[in-house]
């Protein structure tokens, strides 16, 4: 076993080859990613990927709320005031994280029991297997901080069906373990009591030919039948207005709809960074035609302009180091947001 205080890697020993099991373990700061752990990660990644002897990988937090509530935002916070570039390279070597496992050769087993947001959703629905149990709370809550749905949003958002990532990448709403797996960010769910059941028997399995639908198979052993998710349902009431392609006109749409979600829909768009809505907006316009890696790309480019703005440092103070909930957005309202600044993120 190899161990840092914030993410450990054991090896599971198992029939036909053990399991990486990577296990995220700052449940105090609720598994929030910081410079150290994505380093550690790949490294070990990479290692795993090459040893013979590991058949597939397990990404899972310690025991507490969360499995990873995204990155490190109070240390975020700090480099964005001091300018300090050693933010660029974080979010470059996180970015490149999330890429590396889009192309992770051994199943990537992740193990999603609580909060996942942001930053947890890039280390874990980029792989191929994701596991969602009762406790799963998902949202790429981005937008209300003066940032975008990064870590790879801008590839798997505009995939979800009806046009639904739109509607959680602008508005930043949480889902539960059933919406998950509606929509396929989770493929199945297991109750989080038998995920340790689950583990022997992958580690117990001896994989064929095909890694990938030997795990499928295992997890569909434990796998428990959700209720009726209800996302999609009410989402269908507001479905026109994130078919259009400006915040206006999505926001028109809304207006002149009775529909309660509507109505709440409004209040959600309105606290957020003007900016930050139509830079996301377009992001994943253009997200929904590009491949992953073109998709990380263009995430590295907005990321870096937002680093050097003022919304994202202005909504981290706001939510999370002085928790007023006020943010004071530059620009204030979506008619001062000029096509040309939103190009120059993109």
């Amino acid at each position: 076993m190899t161990a840092g205080d914030d993410v450990l890697f054991t090896e599971l020993t198992g029939n036909g080859g053990d399991l990486g099991v990577i296990t995220l373990n700052r449940p105090a700061a609720l598994n929030a990613l910081n410079h150290h752990m994505i380093k550690q990660m790949h490294a070990n990644l990479r290692s795993w990927e090459k040893a013979k002897h590991i058949k597939a990988i397990i990404i899972r937090a310690a025991e507490g709320r969360a499995f990873c509530a995204g990155g490190d935002l109070r240390l975020t916070y700090q480099y964005c005031l001091k300018q300090d570039p050693a933010m660029t390279d974080f979010f470059r070597e996180e970015y490149e994280l999330n890429r590396y496992i889009f192309h992770y050769p051994k199943p990537y087993i992740a193990l999603l029991d609580g909060i996942t947001f942001g930053g947890g959703v890039g280390i874990s629905i980029h792989g191929s297997h994701r596991i969602a149990t009762e406790r799963l709370l998902f949202a790429m809550p981005e937008t209300g901080i003066g940032f975008f749905p990064d870590v790879g949003g801008t590839y798997f958002l505009p995939r979800l069906v009806e046009q639904i990532g739109f509607y959680l990448g602008l508005t930043g709403t949480r889902i539960n373990f059933a919406d998950c797996v509606q929509l396929n960010i989770a493929q199945t769910h297991v109750q989080a009591r038998r995920l340790p059941d689950l583990m022997v028997a992958l580690a117990a399995c001896e994989f064929t030919h095909d890694a990938r639908a030997a795990v499928t198979a295992v997890i569909q052993q434990f796998s428990e039948p959700v209720q009726e998710a209800k996302i999609l349902t009410e989402y269908a009431h507001i479905k026109s207005a994130f078919l259009q392609t400006s915040m206006e006109a999505i926001l028109q749409h809304l207006q002149t709809n009775p529909h309660p979600l509507a109505k709440a829909t409004i209040e959600q768009l309105e606290k957020k960074s003007p900016l930050s809505l139509k830079v996301s907006l377009q992001a994943l316009i253009r997200g929904a035609q590009l491949n992953f890696d073109e998709c990380m790309q263009q995430e590295l480019r907005i990321a870096t302009r937002f680093l050097l703005g003022h919304d994202f440092a202005e909504g981290i103070r706001a939510v999370i180091i002085d928790k007023d909930q006020q943010p004071r957005w530059q620009p204030a309202s979506l008619q001062a947001v000029s096509i040309a600044e939103v190009e120059k993120y993109l």
